[in-house]
């Protein structure tokens, strides 16, 4: 017999399916695109060009590279309301927060 997710789902209670519901949203979120970045934060290119002082254009392409500086990479989360962090993750030991990495001074 095939079970089907969205039955399993429907079945559990509901202090169950808020828990699968919260862990699938942290599933999903701890992978996204900048370009999903924003759009999940309902932004537009157009207002994080304006809080970075850039064009539409630069957010397009910003989005579409594969390789950012961290510096860019921490202004245009924290133009989204968010902080860049840097997690190192070994096999021997828990993860650990590289500090002053994606740091970056305000005043530039």
């Amino acid at each position: 017999m095939v079970l089907d997710i969205e039955d399993a789902i429907a079945g559990l209670d509901s202090d169950e399916r808020r828990k699968v519901e919260e862990m699938a949203a942290e599933l999903i979120a701890e992978e996204m695109t900048l370009r999903e970045l924003r759009k999940a934060r309902a932004l537009t290119q157009a207002s994080v060009a304006r809080e970075l002082g850039i064009s539409q254009d630069a957010i397009s392409r910003l989005e579409k590279r594969s390789d950012l500086m961290l510096s860019t990479l921490s202004r245009t989360v924290e133009a989204m309301g968010g902080r860049l962090s840097l997690i190192a993750h070994f096999p021997d030991r828990p993860p650990v927060e590289l500090a002053g990495i994606a740091e970056h001074d305000a005043r530039n």
